[in-house]
């Protein structure tokens, strides 16, 4: 028994080794106990692969779909004379890639006695809390000239808005989801801050808030309401933090509340509204930082609207290099899933000094210009951790086996490196370097999503322009912690994630108590 604990210490050990050699930092929020099961690097899972990883799809449609691709190959790959014709071969050779030329972290030493508040308006500062107060007056004015005064309205004040925004954000630390069960006598009422204003004075702002009141002459797309927040909020983003080398493409957890949705009732569940828009990122996988964000709305104008992204994986590229528009020559390396991985996305990339790591799928993916004998399953048994690659120029395929084929593309890692992944039953696993790094990189993002989604703002209005403002104001709030953490006002106060959010509402009411309870 003492062997097998000592063995089981070790193999940890060797995986938290493995993973500050990847340069990630662990813990990010600072609450993970000292369980390795937090660990991502047993978080891959055994029973999943690149091919057969969506939940509830059915066996004989996947087998029918292996065979199709074993025969005929996915739309555009090559066959093995047109694969060699093309450059590909089974000679691997190393490759280097650049240092990256940035340091990562914040671009501004914020002081020890910084204050929540501060960190927060590194990314909505006072103008733009401003400028809602002003196209909030300007909307209510408008409205009461059409459809009659309200006797309850006065114009709303900058101490006011920023009252009424650190209720909502209170949503987030007390996960409510109704904001005005803050003044209820029920469960979730909050006496410490309720009394900073009226119930009916936070419905009037309610009603009559606005980020941008009326739609110029010059905007027609759907988000012109929030458009320029949005863009000032992707500008601090830019200018406060500077990511590390390796960065993920992906959607983040924005999904409801599963706790929400097992308590609430039939008739709740038909006043809530499908969402119709999706939310892509640029995330440091290095610090959960993320760099940036992209929007589509599913009824959007043009040929990138959201049913269309679902069904055709070549135009995720678009949403790709938009995300990536900011990173030429800066020898970055970005992990994607399958819907994004193709060849000629990242070849494009190469000649900017951009440099991938993807997870391919035969199913997902855009296939053009693969060799066929990488996308099919091998007809002879493999052993756990065998693979096989293929090199074009500096690009690999790699073929690695564990219980399923899993499939990366990458010109980021050289195939010739050997990595390993650290499972807590079995042992090392070997694989390519590019397989640990993709492996190691995407579970701790999820790891962060999956903290991430403890503090997203829980009130959920019914206007799509009003659900993106209320996320990416969360993301903000991600990402002012963040830098907190890495700042010397940590130091003095090590405040967690909820406590942080607890702290900012109160500063935001302007409350003389501003210590956390939690």
């Amino acid at each position: 028994m003492a062997e097998c604990g000592r063995e089981a210490l070790s193999l940890l050990e060797a995986a938290r080794s493995r993973y500050e050699s990847l340069q990630i930092s662990d813990d990010v929020f600072g609450e993970s106990g000292d369980d390795s099961s937090d660990n991502p690097f047993y978080s891959t899972s055994d029973d999943s692969n690149s091919d057969n990883n969506t939940p509830g799809s059915c066996g004989d449609e996947r087998r029918t779909s292996e065979v199709c691709c074993s025969q005929l190959g996915p739309p555009g790959s090559l066959s093995n004379t047109q694969a060699e014709e093309e450059g590909w071969s089974d000679a691997v050779r190393d490759i280097t890639i650049p240092s990256c030329k940035d340091t990562c972290g914040p671009t501004q030493k914020m002081p020890a006695t910084a204050s929540t508040v501060d960190f927060f308006q590194l990314f909505v500062p006072d103008n733009v809390i401003q400028n809602m107060v002003t196209q909030t007056n300007m909307y209510a004015r408008k409205y009461q000239e059409r459809f009659g005064s309200d006797d309850g309205w006065h114009s709303v004040t900058v101490p006011e808005m920023k009252a009424f925004l650190g209720f909502v954000f209170s949503t987030s630390v007390h996960r409510c989801e109704s904001v005005l069960s803050i003044w209820s006598s029920g469960f979730f009422a909050n006496k410490s801050i309720a009394p900073k204003m009226s119930q009916a004075r936070f419905e009037k702002i309610l009603k009559y808030f606005h980020v941008v009141a009326f739609r110029s002459s010059h905007s027609s797309q759907g988000l012109y309401k929030i458009q320029p927040f949005l863009d000032s909020l992707q500008q601090s983003f830019s200018a406060t933090f500077l990511p590390s080398q390796t960065q993920v493409l992906h959607e983040p957890l924005i999904d409801e509340d599963p706790v929400f949705i097992t308590t609430c009732t039939e008739r709740e569940l038909r006043k809530r509204k499908k969402r119709k828009f999706s939310l892509w990122v640029r995330q440091c996988s290095s610090t959960g930082f993320i760099c940036q964000i992209y929007v589509h709305l599913k009824e959007g104008p043009g040929p990138d609207g959201l049913d269309t992204l679902k069904n055709k994986p070549q135009l995720h590229s678009l949403v790709a290099k938009q995300l990536c528009q900011n990173l030429s020559g800066r020898n970055a390396i970005i992990f994607t899933g399958p819907s994004i991985t193709s060849l000629h996305l990242f070849q494009e990339f190469e000649k900017q000094e951009i440099y991938c790591c993807g997870l391919l799928s035969s199913r997902k993916s855009d296939c053009t210009g693969l060799p066929q004998c990488m996308l099919g399953n091998m007809e002879a048994p493999q052993s756990r951790g065998q693979s096989r690659t293929k090199m074009k120029g500096n690009m690999s395929l790699i073929c690695w086996y564990n219980k399923g084929n899993f499939r990366f593309l990458t010109n980021a890692y050289s195939p010739s490196k050997q990595g390993v992944i650290i499972k807590r039953k079995r042992g090392e696993i070997p694989c390519p370097l590019a397989v640990e790094a993709f492996a190691a990189h995407l579970s701790y993002i999820c790891k962060y999503d999956d903290k991430y989604s403890k503090y997203f703002i829980f009130h959920k209005p019914n206007k799509t322009w009003q659900q993106v403002f209320w996320l990416t104001i969360s993301m903000a709030i991600n990402n002012a912690y963040i830098l907190y953490k890495m700042s010397d006002a940590y130091l003095v106060k090590r405040y967690s994630r909820a406590q942080f959010g607890e702290r900012l509402v109160k500063e935001l009411l302007d409350l003389d108590d501003c210590t956390p309870s939690l």
